[in-house]
């Protein structure tokens, strides 16, 4: 399994396919594996890399501290010991946030950005509910319960009409054989909250396309298309019938639009 030793970290990643380097960039509670259901297509035409940020996944240690400044300078050392100079950008969620990060910090690395279901920051609504749910997963004995309840705010009620593909999405998460430990998600929380990078959005050089799911409850349209006006050449994307999870609901318009973007 490959590792880079980043910072302070032993950070795991994969690369797959050809082409353009692709670096993406998972949410909250999320790592390389959530981009499962895209990958391979984007592997299709891009050199694509994934990663487990720090505080889940195989990297360690999992309770390393976390900011969202420390996020981006991850995302560019893993380029820089793969040598590669130059890369395009997708970030989902808190991705979104460390993408952004990236760009501001180290334009010099990013060719074109690309935020799903993201902002300039979090809120302080999204901030009392992250920290809800770090507080309840602390004391959780039933995870599939807390899995449930975080599946609510991701997905459209569409998704649980599909009672199996429910029971199988519980069944992924609970079982899955790299956890995040309670301390690792509650850093990725309070790193999303103390970001905001509203009064440094204008700086952005690279090509922006910003994706709203149309039925997202964390980061709705209107906060997605805020987030691209603010941006200098910046587009924006709604992808109907989805909510926060874009890629897993509709993942043949999530690689249309992040395909045509960068073509």
């Amino acid at each position: 399994m490959p590792f880079a030793k980043i910072n302070e970290l032993e950070l795991y990643y994969e690369i797959q396919g050809e082409g353009p380097p692709l670096l993406l960039v998972a949410g909250l509670a999320s790592d390389s594996q959530s981009w499962g259901t895209v990958k391979d297509q984007l592997a299709q035409q891009f050199q694509v890399i994934v990663f487990d940020n720090r505080g889940v996944g195989r990297t360690r240690p999992q309770q390393a501290s976390a900011s969202i400044a420390r996020m981006a300078a991850d995302c560019v050392g893993l380029a820089r010991y793969l040598g590669i100079d130059k890369f395009h950008l997708l970030g989902h969620s808190m991705g979104g946030l460390i993408a952004l990060e990236t760009a501001i910090g180290y334009p010099e690395h990013v060719d074109r950005l690309i935020i799903a279901a993201s902002g300039a920051s979090t809120g302080a609504r999204n901030n009392c509910l992250f920290e809800d749910w770090a507080k309840t997963r602390a004391h959780e004995t039933e995870l599939t319960r807390w899995f449930r309840i975080f599946f609510y705010w991701i997905f459209t009620p569409g998704f649980f009409d599909d009672a199996k593909a429910l029971e199988e999405a519980l069944s992924l998460a609970v079982d899955y054989p790299y956890p995040q430990s309670n301390a690792g998600f509650a850093h990725q929380v309070r790193a999303m909250a103390g970001f905001d990078g509203r009064e440094r959005l204008a700086s952005i050089r690279a090509q922006t396309l910003v994706i709203a799911g149309g039925e997202d409850l964390l980061f709705p349209p209107a906060v997605c298309r805020l987030l691209a006006d603010a941006i200098p050449a910046s587009g924006f994307a709604q992808i109907d019938q989805a909510a926060h999870a874009i890629f897993v609901e509709k993942p043949g318009d999530f690689i249309e639009a992040v395909a045509g973007f960068l073509r």
